[in-house]
């Protein structure tokens, strides 16, 4: 019976100290509260300005008059809007990214890279990647434009502010 009573007591007091000390946690500071996660928040792709990046494709450079050339941006109108806007809109996002602007965030060159090559651009350019990314992976049809077609739907854009 002693032997018993022996056991007992140590268990109750095992118990105890191992439970013990409870109020001092609640007393820590943190205790309970788990810290915030940082997290970078990065610019959406479609927003980042990317000036000197000029894509990847048959479009090394391009030079853009001081003026629009109205006829140009005219044919460049036709073009998108029988090519492109099943999947942008001028002036807001879609299931691809808004023209509006464009040219003060990306370069000419990257813009007709993306319009005549879009397939090698979503493999091989980080941006285009991102804009994948943000466009809920909805890649960018190829329409099999040509130069002057691109060219002009680049004029047209320079028209939308």
């Amino acid at each position: 019976m002693k032997k018993s009573l022996k056991f007992l007591t140590m268990i109750a007091i095992a118990t105890l100290v191992s439970c013990g000390g409870g109020d001092k946690k609640k007393e820590e500071p943190g205790y309970g509260k788990k810290e915030p996660v940082k997290t970078e928040k990065k610019e959406p792709a479609s927003k980042r300005i990317e000036l000197s990046n000029k894509g990847v494709g048959p479009i090394t450079s391009v030079t853009l008059a001081a003026e629009i050339n109205q006829e140009m941006a005219k044919h460049g109108m036709d073009v998108y809007t029988k090519m492109c806007t099943a999947c942008h809109k001028a002036d807001k996002k879609f299931i691809g990214p808004a023209p509006t602007g464009i040219l003060s965030r990306r370069s000419p060159e990257w813009v007709m890279n993306m319009i005549l090559n879009p397939e090698e651009m979503i493999k091989q350019d980080p941006l285009a990647q991102d804009l994948l990314l943000e466009f809920n992976g909805a890649p960018m049809a190829n329409q099999h434009l040509t130069e002057e077609e691109a060219r002009a739907v680049l004029e047209y854009f320079r028209t939308l502010k």
